[in-house]
């Protein structure tokens, strides 16, 4: 058949051009549009073959071989079909397995039943020798591409150079039209500090602490009646203990994000809202007075998995938020049809991204506007029905740690960062007068 195909080992293809533009092989110093690097391969393989193309095979590793967001873009373009292989992780490296036999497999069965007249070969591992050997037996020809080497050496095998019929090299001005190194934090910026959004989740104080600060302002002892410290009534959330399944303790809070103050706050119950603690503009509790720096940080999550809490355990939604729907109560199936399509094509799985797309969905089928000022006054605890959901949308894009199917704590927090940055201006463009 006069077509050629294409077999790009994609480890190799962006590792050498992160060694190429960003010093380094690891895929993470590199962001990649991936249908401008699908279409360049297309255009470059057919002028270079004189051949139409029957297919791109995308061959890459992904944990237990669960495709991660890219892939997931990659496999709905058209021509194109992605093979996976696992990763796996040994002495702090992360290692492909799989992959080249695929590959192998691939090669050898597109030449023996003659799917095409010539073949693509974009990889450096000298591992595909035999299959290259086998396609050129089958009277296949065989062209193999390299990514210009850093140093400007070769970056594959010699003998897979030696055995190819026609060889190209994909040059820096090639790459960049489609890959750009990311840009890395100046030299005085802290490389661990967390984005503001995420600082604000991280340094909201437990109820106790805010039912204390604001007992103290008032001039009244934090204990009770009964000498026992306790939340003040009608803060919700609490009085209710950590269901099973969920986590909530204490632990010291980073410093505020640039520009924060961390002595006041604007919650109505002395809890900062996401725009006082990220400098985001007007929350949706209003003004309080100043309250002491927070000395804890408040961990409610659903990161133990799903825990259906019915009415008959004791540990039933608070009355103040049971009322709140769901996103799947909301969406019709036409919208899950519409949602999955933008998830696969549009969505980058960014933790925070992921949150702020599940929030504006969320709102944007609300036909009780209440209930999106009644949940920004739950700041920064999502109630659990809607907590649950929000991680089991988010597992969908890659974002589980595989160890123990669990979501990465600093993931969590990101997810539910982007998740009240969209609830909080949201709220704000809600109370916003006519004209501005």
């Amino acid at each position: 058949m006069d077509r050629c195909v294409v077999l790009v080992d994609a480890g190799y293809l962006l590792g050498a051009a992160a060694s190429l533009l960003a010093g380094e092989p690891a895929r993470s110093r590199i962001s990649v549009d991936h249908a401008t690097l699908i279409q360049g391969l297309r255009e470059r393989a057919e002028a270079d073959t004189e051949r139409p193309l029957l297919r791109i095979y995308w061959f890459d590793g992904a944990p237990d071989r669960v495709p991660q967001p890219e892939h997931r873009r990659l496999r709905v373009m058209p021509r194109v079909t992605v093979r996976l292989g696992a990763l796996t992780r040994s002495d702090g490296r992360w290692a492909q397995k799989g992959v080249d036999a695929a590959m192998h497999a691939e090669l050898t069965e597109l030449a023996r039943n003659r799917a095409c007249s010539d073949i693509v070969l974009v990889t450096g591992d000298g591992d595909l020798l035999p299959g290259l050997m086998s396609a050129k037996e089958h009277g296949v020809a065989v062209h193999l591409w390299a990514v210009q080497a850093a140093d400007g050496d070769y970056n594959q095998s010699e003998d897979l150079v030696a055995e190819a019929d026609e060889r190209r090299v994909l040059d820096r001005a090639w790459i960049t039209r489609a890959v750009r190194a990311k840009e890395l934090p100046g030299p005085c910026a802290p490389t661990t500090e967390p984005r503001p959004e995420i600082a604000a989740i991280l340094a909201a104080p437990l109820p106790e602490t805010a039912a204390a600060a604001a007992a103290a302002a008032a001039g009244e002892s934090p204990a009770g009646r009964n000498g026992t410290a306790r939340p003040a009534a009608g803060t919700p959330g609490a009085a209710a203990p950590a269901p099973s399944g969920q986590d909530a303790r204490t632990a010291p809070g980073p410093a505020p994000a640039a520009g924060q103050d961390a002595t006041t706050g604007g919650g109505a119950r002395g809890v900062p809202t996401p725009k006082d603690l990220a400098g985001l503009g007007r929350g949706p509790g209003g003004p309080a007075a100043p309250q002491p720096a927070p000395s804890a940080t408040l961990r409610w999550s659903s990161d133990k998995g799903w825990i259906d809490r019915g009415p008959g355990s004791g540990a039933g939604e608070p009355p103040e938020t049971a009322n709140l729907p769901m996103l799947a109560q909301l969406t019709s199936a036409e919208q899950r049809w519409a949602d999955r399509e933008e998830d696969i094509t549009a969505v980058s799985g960014d933790p925070f991204e992921v949150g702020q797309v599940f929030a504006r969905r969320w709102i944007e089928r609300l036909s009780d506007a209440g209930h999106l000022h009644q949940l920004s006054t739950e700041y920064p605890r999502i109630p659990h029905r809607i907590d649950g959901e929000l991680l089991r949308y988010a597992a969908r894009f890659g974002l589980l740690a595989h160890k123990d199917d669990q979501i990465d704590e600093h993931d969590r927090y990101a997810i539910r960062a982007g998740f009240w940055r969209e609830i909080d201006v949201r709220s704000a463009a809600e109370h916003a007068p006519a004209g501005e």
